[in-house]
């Protein structure tokens, strides 16, 4: 019989999507600094909760401990927009 139960080294992964692209969770909460990092966001740009149904999404803080779970989607959008800005 095999265990199931998750083991304190190898804690359970959480399926999550950043910006379309699959990744895997390894706690529940982050923070949006943590899921940033796990994804490879950019410092300057915040990332968003996609909240299901009508309701607008959710802006998670960098410090901000946030619950993940499976199928959560996420996006990055960058945090300041100027469009009319030299390059």
């Amino acid at each position: 019989m095999q265990n199931t139960k998750p083991s304190p080294q190898h804690p359970p992964e959480i399926p999550i999507m950043v910006d379309g692209r699959p990744y895997k969770a390894s706690k529940t909460p982050m923070t949006g600094a943590e899921l940033k990092a796990l994804a490879g966001v950019a410092a300057d740009y915040d990332l968003w909760f996609e909240t299901p149904g009508p309701a607008d999404d959710e802006k998670l803080a960098d410090g901000t401990p946030f619950s993940v779970r499976q199928g959560n989607h996420f996006y990055s959008a960058q945090r300041t927009i100027n469009p009319g800005a030299a390059r």
